[in-house]
């Protein structure tokens, strides 16, 4: 699990630029119809044993957050703006990689240039520059141009007890446990939709929903974690350790109630661990699923993570596996609802 994990962790995907990391999964992947719709989905059907009651969706995004070149300095500095949520206190001093194999070094002004007033915030993206090594215009454009996009250049490796640490675990996470999924024997028919787009307005969700037309989708996510130190109390939101999160609404979805009460259900028979959250945050391609066409009952399941959207996002392996063997139980129980 860790190898393959490290692998699709490894690829880039910034939102619209999805490509590499949906020919992984295709060639990875043994499914009975897969199609590319024209925003760069990737939907899979599978059939089972069985044809289910229900039409049933699992979704999992394959972008990342990332970074866009808006600009080309004379000296040579590349200008950026985010793709997706990025905080700017995770980005200084980052390496950053493109897709053309160039790497670059996030910058901005020294300490001893600022003012007292700039030491007590943190820089906006428009104060920083990537650094690729060019000294001249001219010499940057031959690796880089407007418009191209960067991932953070960042390690994956295993520490203490059982922690994973990488960049683009949202969601890759996701997109291993559906792999697994389809390169396993079903138990009813089954479709699933590795999505385009999710970080930048769950773009990729509404085109792939409405056209596979589900009666029940489950969104297989990982969601923030804030069990760190100094943060106690319902402000922790959800635990590494504590299992599979189940939400019951965010920032863009009330989800199904039924829906939340059989995931802690079926989590209590598996003999899994099952949490949800303690607070209203947040957000995911259910959003636009739980919309589409006429409506589609919805329920999400996340692996607790820590530094979400960051080079260093953390999750604990006992998490992810209960994620994964409760979304299996979740969609054959959904099946038959």
């Amino acid at each position: 699990m860790l190898d393959r994990f490290k692998t699709i962790c490894s690829i880039d995907g910034t939102s619209g630029d999805e490509s590499a990391v949906r020919d992984y999964i295709r060639s990875n992947i043994t499914a009975d119809e897969v199609t590319v719709d024209n925003l760069g989905n990737l939907i899979v059907f599978k059939k089972g044993k069985k044809t289910p009651e229900n039409k049933i969706m699992l979704a999992a995004h394959m972008d990342e957050v990332g970074f866009m070149v808006t600009d080309v300095t004379e000296d040579g500095f590349l200008r950026f703006g985010a793709v997706g949520g990025v905080d700017p206190r995770v980005v200084i001093g980052r390496a950053v990689r493109f897709k053309n194999s160039t790497i670059g070094v996030v910058g901005t002004k020294a300490t001893h240039q600022l003012s007292a007033d700039e030491r007590k915030k943190a820089p906006d993206f428009t104060e920083m520059y990537i650094d690729i090594g060019a000294s001249t215009r001219a010499e940057a454009e031959k690796l880089v141009s407007r418009g191209d996009t960067a991932c953070f250049d960042s390690d994956f490796f295993s520490f203490g007890d059982g922690f994973i640490k990488g960049k683009a675990i949202d969601d890759r996470a996701g997109c291993l446990i559906m792999m697994d999924m389809i390169n396993s024997e079903l138990e009813y028919d089954m479709w699933f939709a590795f999505t385009v787009q999710e970080e930048v307005g769950t773009r990729g969700a509404k085109a792939a929903s409405f056209t596979v037309a589900p009666d029940i989708a489950l969104v297989l996510e990982t969601t923030t974690a804030c069990d760190i130190a100094g943060v106690g109390g319902d402000k922790r939101v959800c635990q590494l350790g504590k299992g599979c999160v189940v939400s019951y609404m965010d920032r863009s979805t009330v989800y199904d109630r039924e829906l939340y009460k059989l995931a802690f259900e079926t989590a209590e028979k598996l003999g899994v661990p099952v949490q949800t959250k303690t607070v209203v945050a947040g957000g995911n391609d259910s959003g636009a699923i739980h919309v589409s066409r006429s409506g589609v009952r919805t329920c999400a399941l996340s692996v607790p993570c820590r530094y979400l959207h960051s080079p260093s996002c953390v999750i604990k392996q006992s998490d992810y596996e209960a994620t994964k063997a409760l979304a299996a139980a979740m969609a054959n129980a959904c099946a038959v609802l």
